[in-house]
């Protein structure tokens, strides 16, 4: 039976406030529970993306399925993504509007720290994500010498995104809205991320570089019907990272791969993307040493 543990942290806002919480779960195998044991075949750190969070849609399904693999999963909120406590609904709204890409960076360098301490890292690991938690991974990947093994979905290839018109519009009122199809809401977004990517988008937060310094085995899985991600992102990002990259196109699949929130049964292209990943993970970080 699987078994999850679940973590919470807090850490200083970086413009002063109320603190900002991290909460997250380890999904355990069978063979290697809770309690501080790095056991089983590695553990893999999964990033969610933008307006998504730990247990939406398929990150649930992926991370038992993981567990089931006899390999362990972390999972976790990113402090800006304005889901509140429980882990479901969002309703910190103030922290999804100052949300950054070095924030969600500082978030998942905590995670793996937490990870060390309880026991659930060794020296190594997995790392997946999926769109802009995609271009995260990347960022850390490419930095991170402990990151043996990384598989994206549907990651972005750069963190401008936006058009110029519309950063114009953003700047003189000051946010944008984000609509949240699901919920109905609309989401402010301050100029903070949009400071922040124009001054590092060449630097700190250049996704391409980072691709281009990956030197461990990556698994990009990009469908061809992405509506959100275009599959010349995927594209792009395989070519940056020749003879260390696999780039699997799923034919008709979109952005989330068939999936809705929440995952009851899985649909066909969930399943097969899932048991793809999983098999990745457990043949590189076993040949590893995990």
């Amino acid at each position: 039976m699987i078994q999850t543990e679940q973590f919470e942290m807090s850490r200083e806002r970086p413009r002063g406030g109320k603190p900002l919480a991290v909460r997250g779960e380890a999904y355990h195998p069978e063979s290697g529970g809770g309690g501080g044991e790095a056991g089983g075949s590695g553990t893999v750190v999964i990033c969610h993306g933008f307006k998504g969070f730990a247990h939406w849609a398929f990150f649930p399904y992926l991370a038992r399925a993981i567990a089931e693999h006899g390999m362990r999963a972390v999972t976790f909120d990113f402090s800006g993504s304005g889901v509140g406590e429980d882990r479901e609904n969002f309703s910190t709204l103030e922290e999804f509007r100052t949300n950054t890409f070095t924030q969600e960076l500082t978030d998942l360098d905590q995670v793996i720290a937490e990870s060390h301490r309880r026991g659930w890292i060794d020296h190594s690991f997995g790392l997946f994500g999926h769109s802009r938690g995609g271009g995260v991974a990347i960022l850390h990947a490419s930095l991170d010498r402990e990151v043996k093994a990384l598989v994206t979905w549907a990651a972005i290839s750069t963190t401008f995104r936006w058009p110029r018109p519309q950063v114009a519009e953003w700047r003189g009122r000051g946010y944008t809205d984000i609509h949240n199809a699901r919920t109905g809401q609309n989401m402010r977004l301050g100029t903070a991320i949009l400071d922040e990517v124009e001054a590092l988008g060449n630097s700190k937060l250049d996704i391409s570089a980072a691709a281009r310094r990956i030197d461990i085995p990556w698994l990009i899985v990009h469908g061809d019907a992405d509506e959100t991600v275009p599959v010349k992102e995927g594209e792009l990002l395989s070519e940056l990272a020749p003879g260390r990259s696999t780039l699997w196109t799923v034919e008709g699949a979109g952005h989330t791969f068939g999936a809705a929130h929440p995952v009851t049964d899985a649909p066909p292209t969930l399943a097969l993307v899932t048991r793809g990943t999983v098999r990745f993970f457990a043949e590189h970080l076993a040949r590893s040493g995990v």
